[in-house]
């Protein structure tokens, strides 16, 4: 009983030690090159480099719960 215990034991600490070194580490760098999302009435999209989602309006000035693309050539997918 003793002789399975030791066995288990001295099989059980290296896995224990291999799982604690195992750690996934989040920079900055990371962080930074995941794209922006704008869900806007023709699916949720990628936000293009140059270009900040806002909310989108109907011509009557009410949201329409979807994001719209403002880029310096002008908007994409809705109406400010």
């Amino acid at each position: 009983m003793k002789t399975l215990l030791l066995v288990v034991a001295a099989l059980a600490i290296p896995m224990s030690a291999q799982a604690a070194t195992k750690h996934h580490r989040v920079t900055h760098q990371t962080l930074a090159s995941q794209p922006q999302i704008a869900c806007t009435d023709v699916g949720c999209l990628p936000v293009p480099r140059g270009c900040h989602p806002t909310g989108g309006k109907t011509f009557d000035g009410l949201p329409t719960g979807f994001d719209v693309m403002v880029c310096p050539d002008g908007t994409r997918y809705g109406h400010l």
